[in-house]
């Protein structure tokens, strides 16, 4: 995928690892498989905006999306 999709996914991981939740706990909390909550994480899956907000809110950040 690209490196865009590679950071977002890193972001997510570090955030994820932060609150001490597991990738099932994840997974569980978004309504969606553990490969595919995977998938976000390790960038070779495209994420949608929406998906990333119930990312956010179920570890309780913001989602701020600014452009340079």
């Amino acid at each position: 995928m690209s490196e865009i999709t590679e950071q977002v996914g890193q972001l997510i991981r570090e955030a994820r690892k932060a609150k001490g939740m597991t990738q099932q706990e994840m997974a569980d909390k978004l309504g969606i498989s553990k490969s595919a909550y995977s998938r976000y994480e390790s960038g070779s899956q495209n994420i949608t905006i929406v998906t990333l907000q119930k990312i956010g809110e179920v570890l309780g950040l913001g989602l701020i999306v600014r452009y340079q």
